[in-house]
């Protein structure tokens, strides 16, 4: 497979792939771009970044959470404390 460029000048490498697509909407996609595959690599690019960016944002809110809970139990301890028979 020929290696192509990516906008930092590092190759990647290209490999073929069967995609299962809507006819009528790949014909309507080919009048707006010449080369259905960069544009369709190019969308699937920025679907992964978005989702992780999303994956990111999660994850900073649960950190987020688990700290103040966290602050939440070393200043006030916890329910379950006066229960505890052990």
């Amino acid at each position: 497979m020929p290696a192509a460029s990516t906008a930092t000048g590092a190759t990647t490498r290209k490999r073929a792939v069967n995609l299962t697509l809507n006819e009528g909407l790949v014909a309507q996609a080919k009048t707006y771009t010449s080369n259905l595959s960069a544009t369709m690599e190019a969308l699937l690019a920025a679907y992964v970044a978005q989702q992780q960016q999303t994956r990111l944002a999660r994850q900073e809110q649960a950190d987020s959470i688990s700290m103040d809970w966290n602050a939440v139990h070393a200043a006030v301890g916890s329910f379950a404390d006066e229960h505890c028979t052990l």
